[in-house]
């Protein structure tokens, strides 16, 4: 017989069960809700880049690399200016890590000869001379990032050579001056990219804030600049800078030229922002308000523009790279006595050099592993600029 009575006692407490799960469901997202409408919009920025893996990956090797060349002459082993002629042109050594079962990094010392085929200089491991890779060793005085005067180095040898890259023909130490010349190669593509933020951000906010002759002057001169083809452009302002100058004047030049060059993209992508913001309700309110047009554009449209400059200005540092790589590659950027990564390449123009020395290549891995880097992490930049988005 069906117990009528106990059944409808069940089904009641299942409804009551389901209705307590709907409003804990219901409270979850209200508080949800609350906590994502309280957040505040660069919070939510954070949280969705974190999120992007490849981008943080990118960021951090970003991190390394400058903070690389923030402390290059301690990382780096040797000086610019010492040559070991003794060990030109040498392979990348191998480096040993164990030595009698404990940890001990170590090379062997090598002996050189000449191959009686071709003539070349080669170096034969001798595996009965042991160096050990001394840790925090004194070497040849330095000033820490250009201020504190220094002598000690992250590693070295007290004897014979350690050479993680390979040497040059003049036996300087490849991994040094890669190290020491991401100084140059790095922090140029920062201050021309800060350059370039500056003009670009004025011009381009004012381009479409003010529209009429000042929108056309602007986009007229934008149009004339991006027509000219990029290379022969460099070219033909590099050459016009007097041989005899010294080093660093050279140095600021090029990153004057570069950003005189790059400025364009920016001030494009901000017109067309600000020509959406300028009719929001926050514009029109600081004109009824009484705002002048400067304070509008400094203290309203730039830093609403702010995430989008940001986002720029990261996918355009490897264009600063790869412009300064490509002039001095040509012989027309920064030549020696000063060290960067085009510098470096400038020397692996004929085929001999792929096909004997290949190492002296490996400049433009670091070209390559930085640009991607900071494409890695503008794309993560950009996803993360409109957090509204899934």
């Amino acid at each position: 017989m069906i117990d009528y009575k106990r059944r409808s006692e069940h089904i009641k407490k299942l409804y009551e069960q389901q209705n307590a799960l709907d409003e804990s469901i219901a409270h979850q997202m209200m508080s949800s809700e609350k906590i994502a409408f309280a957040t505040s919009q660069w919070r939510m920025m954070w949280r969705k880049f974190i999120r992007n893996r490849i981008a943080v990956i990118g960021g951090i090797v970003i991190l390394l690399f400058y903070l690389t060349a923030l402390l290059a002459n301690f990382v780096a082993p040797y000086t610019l200016k010492q040559r070991m002629t003794a060990y030109s042109l040498l392979s990348p050594q191998r480096i040993y890590f164990f030595a009698e079962g404990r940890f001990q990094p170590f090379v062997y010392g090598l002996k050189g000869s000449r191959d009686p085929k071709t003539l070349m200089r080669i170096y034969v491991p001798d595996p009965e001379k042991r160096i050990p890779i001394r840790f925090f060793i004194q070497g040849e005085p330095y000033k820490l990032m250009g201020l504190f005067p220094a002598s000690t180095r992250l590693f070295g040898v007290e004897e014979g050579i350690v050479s993680l890259l390979g040497t040059d023909g003049q036996g300087r130490d490849m991994f040094s001056r890669i190290i020491i010349g991401s100084q140059i190669s790095l922090t140029i593509g920062l201050v021309g990219v800060a350059l370039s933020l500056i003009i670009g951000a004025f011009l381009g906010v004012s381009s479409g804030y003010f529209g009429g002759w000042v929108d056309n002057l602007i986009q007229r001169v934008i149009e004339i600049v991006r027509s000219f083809p990029p290379i022969p452009l460099w070219m033909a302002l590099t050459a016009a800078i007097p041989p005899h100058w010294p080093p660093l004047r050279v140095y600021f030049t090029i990153t004057i030229i570069l950003s005189l060059i790059g400025w364009t993209w920016l001030a494009r992508q901000l017109r067309g922002k600000v020509l959406a913001l300028r009719e929001e309700d926050f514009i029109m309110a600081a004109r009824l308000a009484g705002a002048s047009d400067g304070w509008i554009i400094f203290r309203h449209l730039i830093p609403a523009t702010l995430s989008h400059i940001i986002v720029i200005s990261t996918l355009a540092m490897p264009a600063m790279i790869l412009a300064e790589s490509a002039l001095s590659f040509l012989g027309l950027g920064l030549r020696p006595p000063l060290t960067s990564w085009g510098v470096l390449l400038k020397q692996a123009q004929n085929i001999q050099v792929l096909l004997l020395y290949p190492w002296l290549m490996i400049p433009g891995f670091f070209v390559a592993i930085s640009i991607l880097a900071f494409n890695f992490l503008g794309d993560g930049l950009r996803d993360a600029a409109d957090p509204y988005t899934v």
